[in-house]
Parts: C-alpha cells; structure tokens; sequence
C-alpha cells in the first residue's frame, strides 16, 4: 500500500507535468494549437486565484522546506589550512553536527581529507549564526575517508542518524553543504544506485570500506564532509566524492552510507581506533565468466579464493583454493571488493557462517575471523631474519626486488626497484609510502640497490629529494611521487 508521503510525491509530480502540458497547449506553444482567446488582465487574475489555491505541488514544495528548515541548522562550513612539503594547502568542506551515546557533547562528521594533519587551531568551523569556533579533538579512519571532530560548544542543533538500509533506488534525497564555499547550500535529488565499489577516488587515495550510495543531487567540491538527507531528515549519508570530466557537478555523486559512518564514527569516539576483521585471503580481482562455468556457477557472483594464508581464520576454517564465497553471516557476496567490506566490518572474533561453493557443491563452514591489526602487524616484519635494510633517514626497510617476487606481488616481471619490507610509524615517509611498494627512482636517478638510494640522498641539492614509487592498488599499477627530506 503506498504510504502519504509516496502518495504526495507521486500527485506532485504527476501534477506539475499536467501543468506544464496543459499550459503549453493553453498557450499555443504544442504543435497543431492556436491562441483559443487573448491573453488579458481577467485571464492573469484567474490564474494567480488559481496558483494561490491549494494543490499537491504546493504542498510537495513546503514539505521539503520543512526538511530544509530543520536540518540546515546542523551542517557546518568548514576550512582548514596546512603546511606540507609542497607548500600551503588550503582544503575547504562541509560537516554536520551529530551526538553519541559513545562520547557526551557534540561532534562533527566530515571526511578525514578535509581536516587530516591539520592542527586544531587552523581549522575553522563557521556555524549556522555565524560563530567560527575550532575544534578540540580529532578522530580519523583513512579506510573510510571519514573524520570526526569534538567541539566544546552546547548550544547547537545536532541532526540525526537515518537507517540507510531502508534506502531504495529512486528515494529522494537532499545534498547539504558548502559547494564552492557557499555555505547553506540544498540541492535535490535521488539515490540512483547503491553498493558502488572498486572506485578511484583521487591519486594516493586508501579508501579501504567502498560501499557507497550513488546520487543526482548535485555535489560539487565543498560538499564533502556534507550530509545527505532523506524525506523524514534524517542522515541516511555522509557527501565524499563525485565523477566528473569537468571537476564540478555531472549528476554522480557518491556518499557514505550512513550505517557504515556511524559504526566508524562511533568506533572512533569509543576507542580511539577503528577494529576491522579479516579472512587471511587471497582474493581473485579478475573473476570471470569462463571461470565460474568451470566452477559450475551460473553466473558470475561472490568471491573466488586464490589462496588461503597461513595460521588465519580461513585457514583455520579450512578455506580451499578454487572455494567461491557466496554468502558471508546471512549477506550474498557480489564480488571480492564487497566481501572484504562486509569482513572487515564485522566484529571481531565473531563466529559466522560462510557459504561456498566448493567442486560444484554448495558447503556451509563456520568462520571466526580475527583482527586485521595483527595480520598488518604481521605483514611488516621480513619473512626471514636478516632480509632487508634499514634506511634510517626514511624510516624504511628495503630489499632489492627480484623478478619472481615481483611477478608474485602483482608486478611485472621486468619491475626493478627496492621493495619496501617495513614502513616506521615514527618515519618521515609513514602515511606516504605503503608495505610492497617499489621505489623506483631517487631525484629522477633509478635505484636498483640501497646504496644507489643512498648516493642519490647525499648527492641530492637542495633540502628534499623526490622519490617515484609503484604500487599495486588491487591489481592497478600506479606510479606516484612522493617529497621526503633530505637529511
């Protein structure tokens, strides 16, 4: 049965298209019609009586006013200036006022590329009357592009949280923020797709937890950090990304659904970390539909398992080479970037079962997966003592790449470089260079052993040296460069 509100949108729109046909015909502006009489004072009279009457379009009109009215006062403008080894960099968003059972007060959601490594003092958060206040603390998950931040004022208005669950394609929604700095900005929309994953979100980008919701409502750059709301204002969506040849609005826009920003918001403000789970496999990034026939499938759906790692939960399950994942706790698994969402946002050491499809037969195991933080704690030391060097001004650990290792780390055969081993916290390069990367070049010279990156740092003029490195980002090769100091 169609609810009032569906029942209200449906009349609006099934109104405002009889407006519009009816007033072209009326006014001589369809093929085959003619002026029926003069345009003249009695008839504008008529009409106007006619648009004060009450009518659904009207009525659709106030209802998103409504939702404007109580949901602007919670979104925030903000701006945020750092100082990196390219320069200034100026970065400008949006944000909204939330609260937690987890943390008392107030805070605000926004993405962690707004704020990130910026000091607290030189961000900048304009409220809805005008006050400009700072924030006092800052959480951020780089696996989900979000950041939340603690503020020591009482008197504002915080939006809620929506179930962004009950989202169907072609619900409407309004995008709220501060597109190209203008503040107080509402724009409309729909959701136009959900569970979109495996995008590219910029060069350097590490956004782990893709499951974003897709949406027309424009979203140009300042939205990010900004909410999306449904009909019944609620978040149902943090604003984080568009697709675009232009650099503004083209009608894709991608949120956060707001179940995912929640879970890490709250994660964040509760322990100060965000706890993510793990399988310990390999997965196949190219499943195709050759592959599934073979494995009896009748299509191509869930995750194919490459290779089971050892002393994890899969290999403790007894996970098989060739076993497909279909369903993971209940969840029908579309591909292997979606399994390793629904994975490492489970709770760790749960129990949960796991369907497969195994030698053409469906089989059922249980899985307790484990925390990812120890596997990555793991994945930083050599596989055996004494591989590697240390290089103590990069706070890395290098081995010359050998050709079949590289051929097993997604690389070409012909790829040379140092391997980096061990990335320190503490290091200069920590956050800008990954575990597996190759460094391929120092100060546009190729380095092939640790005493070429040596020579190239002490002979390098000035006070930074400029590294190429290649990296594996789910089976895309990209270069990158990165400034690190000299000394």
């Amino acid at each position: 049965m169609m609810s009032r509100r569906s029942a209200l949108a449906l009349c609006a729109v099934t109104l405002f298209a009889g407006i519009l046909i009816g007033s072209a015909a009326e006014w001589g502006l369809m093929p085959g019609t003619v002026h029926a009489s003069p345009f003249d004072q009695a008839t504008a009279e008529q009409l106007y009586s006619e648009l004060r009457a009450d009518s659904a379009l009207a009525a659709s009109s106030q209802y998103l006013a409504k939702i404007a009215r109580v949901t602007t006062p919670s979104v925030v403008h903000i701006q945020s200036e750092r100082r990196t080894r390219r320069g200034l960099v100026e970065e400008t968003g949006s944000g909204v006022i939330m609260q937690s059972e987890k943390s008392p007060g107030y805070y605000i959601v926004t993405n962690r590329h707004v704020v990130d490594g910026t000091e607290l003092n030189n961000i900048s958060i304009h409220l809805y009357d005008g006050r400009v206040i700072h924030p006092t603390r800052i959480w951020t998950d780089k696996a989900t592009d979000l950041a939340a931040m603690k503020i020591a004022v009482n008197d504002v208005h915080p939006a809620r949280w929506g179930d962004s669950r009950k989202l169907e394609i072609g619900n409407i929604v309004l995008a709220m923020g501060s597109p190209f700095g203008l503040s107080q900005s509402i724009t409309f929309g729909i959701i136009s797709a959900k569970g979109r994953r495996s995008l590219e979100l910029g060069q350097g980008s590490e956004v782990l937890n893709q499951d974003f919701l897709q949406t027309d409502a424009a979203i140009n750059p300042g939205n990010s950090g900004g909410p999306l709301i449904n009909l019944q204002g609620e978040v149902i969506g943090i604003n984080t990304a568009i697709a675009s040849n232009s650099g503004g609005n083209e009608g894709i826009g991608f949120s956060i659904p707001s179940n995912l920003a929640k879970n890490i918001v709250e994660q964040l403000l509760e322990n100060n970390k965000v706890t993510r789970a793990y399988l310990g496999v390999k997965l196949d990034p190219d499943f195709n539909a050759n592959t599934a026939a073979r494995l009896k499938l009748d299509r191509v759906r869930g995750a194919r398992v490459l290779e089971v790692y050892p002393n994890t939960p899969a290999s403790r399950a007894n996970l098989q080479f060739d076993d497909v994942i279909l369903l993971f706790d209940g969840i029908e698994i579309q591909d292997e970037n979606h399994l390793i969402n629904v994975v490492s946002l489970m709770p760790v050491n749960k129990r949960v079962k796991v369907v497969l499809m195994r030698n053409g037969q469906r089989v059922t195991v249980d899985v307790v997966v484990g925390d990812r933080s120890e596997l990555e704690a793991r994945a930083e030391a050599p596989t055996q003592p004494g591989i590697g060097v240390p290089v103590q001004p990069l706070g890395l650990t290098l081995h010359e790449l050998q050709p079949d290792i590289a051929e097993q780390l997604g690389y070409e055969k012909s790829t040379s470089g140092l391997l980096v081993l061990k990335v320190s916290n503490s290091g200069p390069l920590s956050g800008e260079v990954q575990l597996y990367d190759v460094i391929q070049e120092a100060g546009r010279t190729p380095v092939t052993s640790v005493h070429d990156l040596q020579q190239a740092l002490e002979e390098a003029p000035g006070d930074t040296v400029l590294l190429k490195v290649r990296r594996n980002v789910r089976g895309q090769i990209q270069d990158h460069l990165v400034v690190v100091p000299r000394k």
